[in-house]
């Protein structure tokens, strides 16, 4: 063998692992799925001060086509909002984001990926039961179903998948509830979603938590804040669950959908219990400026 095919030899064998490298999930780029309902969303509307985030440690994975903001499906972004829809708005999932690379080390990245239907039952995310639900959606809601090719569930795994190959998968973002108001059956119908999204996606979940977030709590008169005692159970029967008060997170004069400043609260919330998760102590997280609240 002479030394020009040698050489030729240790080219291919150093570009085969080099083109490996490259395809393997970055171990550092920590990412998270979020599903729901509006309030997962984000109520159309974003204030100025939560436009314009540049910090590309924190990035959307685009479920859909942004045209406006010449966002392309199945690239990723900067994470401004909106990340959900191009007619969403500002969302928990923003300011959990913005909080995580505030805290975390500079060398960590934080992805969203977003899939979430407005006015919709939990049952719409049921891997085996969705097409019962979705066959007596309302006409509007049928769109945004359409959008996700008529089944949310799916549509969010395979999303998740592709993002897989550029990250890790480290937590589940839930905000669901209002259209289940009084069903005791919520907590398990959650368990078996959150056990499938568990199994579709190959990940162990004794290290990827499922965070759920009240709905607009009682103190700000939320229409559906009854709901919130069959949400308080759902660590009942999903071990490595956790609950993210909504106490005090102002809410629309709807009572069903919060603020720009409630989604700030509340996101903000989800990332700290994220954080503590990591083993960070409650008095080492900041706060990201624009966010008065109580961790």
């Amino acid at each position: 063998m002479n030394l020009k095919t040698i050489t030729s030899i240790i080219f291919l064998a150093l570009l085969s692992v080099n083109t490996a490298y490259s395809q393997s999930p970055d171990p550092d780029f920590h990412i998270y799925i979020a599903f729901g309902q509006s309030n997962m969303e984000g109520f159309p509307g974003i204030e100025e001060q939560d436009k314009g985030y540049e910090n590309d440690r924190f990035q959307v994975y685009a479920s859909v086509d942004f045209p406006e903001l010449e966002r392309q499906k199945g690239t990723w972004y900067t994470a401004s909002p909106p990340l959900c829809r191009p007619n969403s708005g500002l969302s928990p999932a923003d300011y959990f984001g913005r909080t995580l690379v505030e805290n975390l080390p500079e060398n960590i990245k934080v992805g969203i990926v977003s899939v979430a239907v407005a006015g919709s039952k939990i049952e719409l995310f049921q891997k085996d039961n969705f097409q019962e639900y979705a066959s007596t959606a309302p006409g509007w809601m049928e769109g945004i179903i359409k959008t996700y090719d008529g089944n949310p569930y799916q549509y969010l795994i395979d999303r998740a998948k592709e993002a897989q190959k550029k990250g890790v998968i480290k937590g589940i973002l839930l905000h669901q509830g209002e259209s289940n108001t009084g069903d005791e059956e919520w907590p398990d119908k959650v368990r078996g979603i959150y056990n499938n999204i568990i199994k579709d996606l190959n990940l162990d979940a004794s290290q990827v938590p499922l965070l759920a977030g009240e709905l607009v709590h009682e103190d700000q008169e939320g229409a559906c804040a009854s709901m919130n005692k069959i949400i308080a159970t759902l660590p009942e029967v999903i071990t490595n669950s956790y609950v993210i008060s909504s106490s005090g997170a102002p809410a629309r004069r709807d009572h069903l959908h919060f603020t720009p400043e409630g989604y700030r609260i509340l996101g903000t919330r989800y990332a700290v219990q994220m954080l503590k998760l990591m083993g960070y102590e409650q008095e080492e997280i900041k706060m990201p400026e624009n966010v008065s609240v109580n961790k």
